[in-house]
């Protein structure tokens, strides 16, 4: 289980988390629902590492990950960012091998092959040597949960999944979102779609612009 205890962060003058504690179940999808403004994405950058909260603690049953290097904190939780963030001059393949090869000092042979499980996986076994800018937003993001997936995480967040898709491919992302889901896996998905979050939610959090 992820435990958010008593966290704060402020930007300036302005306090984006006050005081906020919350369970997130292993096995299960939590959305952080709400329109911008109420401290999601934040919240998610605070749990991946990109930030660290003014104050608080978080705990990832029960071993403290607020302390913890950010090069730490990528082996227990994975990110999939709204814009997707691949690596333009890296093949899809290369993408999702870098970080388990660098981080978690995988071979390249043992990376490449669970990468090629994760392709198969996610209906891209015949994308690995295709470049980001040959790839359609829902491919692009697709690898990008391969990607995350390749390090193994103990969670998975999700920034606006579907803000940069057709709204028709919502629907597919979050059938590919539950295929994912696992007794071992937390997820945790940021999103200010009502009806996207009722497709996928085994508990919700609604937050309001501050």
């Amino acid at each position: 289980m992820l435990t958010i205890k008593n966290a704060t962060k402020s930007f300036g003058t302005k306090k984006v988390l006050d005081q906020v504690s919350y369970d997130f179940p292993t096995g299960e999808i939590t959305v952080i629902l709400g329109p911008s403004g109420g401290g999601k994405t934040t919240l998610l950058r605070c749990i991946s590492g990109l930030e660290n909260f003014d104050s608080g603690e978080l705990l990832l049953d029960n071993e403290n990950l607020t302390k913890k290097k950010k090069t730490d904190r990528e082996r227990s939780v994975g990110v999939v960012f709204q814009d997707f963030q691949l690596f333009p001059h890296l093949n899809v393949l290369e993408n999702i091998i870098l970080a388990p090869t660098m981080v978690l000092k995988q071979s390249k042979e043992e990376a490449k092959e669970k990468a090629q499980e994760l392709l198969k996986l996610l209906g891209l076994e015949n994308k690995e040597d295709a470049y980001p800018y040959e790839l359609s937003g829902g491919q692009k993001q697709r690898v990008a949960i391969a990607r995350a997936l390749a390090m193994g995480p103990r969670v998975l967040c999700y920034d606006e999944p579907t803000s940069a898709l057709d709204p028709d491919l919502s629907g597919n992302v979050a059938e590919m979102i539950l295929n994912l889901k696992s007794p071992n896996v937390t997820q945790i998905v940021v999103t200010h779609d009502p009806v996207f979050a009722e497709k996928i939610a085994d508990q919700t959090i609604r937050v309001e612009s501050v």
